[in-house]
């Protein structure tokens, strides 16, 4: 049986390439002049912004291909049925016990050190219309219209609209009919394994231009805000960024060390995509790149598959934790009491709504929203403060987001016996690149 492409499109390159071929160095260096071309030149910062959503838009594209002929695969190639059923309940325990870990610290951290204490606002005197324009874009956010956005309008729907849990859905059911079906399903299978094949050669083509994607993206940013707009709310940037470090180095770590490998081996591991993800400010730009990776450290197509799709909707650490440390922040720079009931609702909500926001753009803004009308003392108004920053806050959700889906995808790999300790740690010595292949 026809395997898909992905690990051996991964070669490591016989020759040591010069370093300005390097992707993760091209990538930093773009980083860096985007940021001096918008600190510099502002008005030419904000026109090279489609550099940077045309770049999103190409991962996007091939985004939902993948993970259907990846989950495809996996299940049909399998003679254990009851494995894909374990590990999906393995998966979904791990990403809430997870999450709620990320929501309580993130809890902890902003009563504790009290971010927005002093700035006395007056929600009167912000523009509401800033804030109603998120919440009008969160109202579609319920648990019931969550659940039904699940099943997908036609079966190539997903394909189009990029739903990675609608394409969750179409994959496994199409990879248990095709397991059924049998012998008679083989040629259907090959034909999947084709188009993969085609799908990865076309992500090494849109991984080559990450830079350019990147310098745009971030020339964008800076030309935007600039890098002003951060003084102000500069302890609550902190805030947030030493607490996403402090709970992938502890909480993050603590989970690689029980699977066998270190935390720190695995952020080097993952350069490249930790640095495209800091350059456009989505994690989804790196989710093929993170594929191939998982694999390549010997984590099984199947459980890749899985994990990795469903953590984009329910493992998102970094979202978990600036939910409640921007909601508190609010509260507390607009001088609203929140008692102890007031803030556990607050954290059920944060947990329901971070769930809701699969796909949709702004995703942190739009579940903060969402959540603050739930939680009506903190006024919906106060939103206005956060607007101007949040692009910067969206970098280090979304690079947490990323780190803690990969760390899942090892732990249950390991926890189901798929690779040793041993093997993981020997392939994190081991980096490859996606391009690396591409001749």
């Amino acid at each position: 049986m026809s395997t898909l492409p992905s690990k051996e499109v991964l070669k490591e390159s016989p020759h040591r390439k010069p370093w300005y071929r390097i992707l993760y160095i091209q990538v930093l260096v773009a980083v860096a002049l985007g940021i001096l071309v918008g600190h510099l030149y502002p008005d030419l910062g904000k026109q090279l912004k489609p550099l940077g959503d045309g770049f999103v838009k190409l991962i996007k594209m091939i985004i939902a291909p993948i993970i259907f002929c990846t989950i495809v695969h996996g299940i049909a190639s399998t003679s254990d049925k009851r494995k894909f059923g374990r590990v999906s309940l393995k998966t979904l325990v791990y990403f809430e016990i997870v999450s709620t870990l990320a929501l309580l610290i993130g809890l902890a951290v902003v009563l504790f050190f009290q971010p927005g204490t002093g700035f006395n606002i007056d929600p009167a005197t912000l523009d509401p219309k800033i804030a109603h324009k998120y919440l009008d874009q969160s109202q579609n956010l319920t648990v019931v219209d969550f659940l039904l956005n699940l099943i997908p309008e036609s079966f190539f729907a997903p394909f189009s609209s990029g739903n990675l849990l609608q394409t969750l859905l179409i994959a496994s059911l199409t990879g248990v009919s095709l397991s059924m079906i049998g012998e008679p399903a083989l040629p259907v299978l090959r034909a999947v394994d084709t188009v993969a094949t085609v799908i990865f050669s076309i992500m090494r083509i849109v991984v080559r231009i990450a830079p350019i994607g990147a310098f745009g993206a971030m020339a964008f940013t800076v030309g935007s805000y600039g890098i002003g707009s951060l003084n102000k709310l500069v302890l609550l940037i902190a805030t947030f960024y030493l607490t996403s470090v402090a709970f992938i180095v502890i909480v993050l770590g603590i989970v690689a060390k029980i699977s066998g490998f270190s935390i720190f081996r695995f952020l080097a591991y993952i350069k490249e995509e930790l640095l495209l993800v800091l350059g456009t400010s989505s994690s989804e730009t790196a989710l093929p790149g993170m594929i191939n990776k998982m694999e390549g450290l010997g984590c099984t197509k199947q459980t890749v598959g899985l994990v990795i799709p469903l953590g984009y909707s329910f493992n998102l650490d970094g979202t978990n934790i600036y939910m409640t440390l921007a909601t508190i922040f609010l509260a507390q720079a607009t001088n609203t009491h929140l008692d102890a009931w007031q803030i556990f609702v607050l954290l059920g909500v944060s947990m329901l709504s971070s769930k809701g926001a699969s796909g949709v753009t702004g995703a942190g803004f739009i579940t903060l929203a969402a959540t603050l009308a739930v939680v009506p003392t903190v006024p919906i108004e106060s939103l206005a403060i956060l607007v101007g920053i949040d692009r910067f806050m969206s970098e280090c959700r979304a690079i947490t987001n990323m780190i803690g889906n990969g760390v899942a995808t090892v732990a249950i790999s390991r926890w189901e016996n798929e690779v040793s300790a041993e093997e993981v740690r020997a392939n994190l010595e081991r980096p490859r690149s996606v391009v690396e292949a591409v001749a």
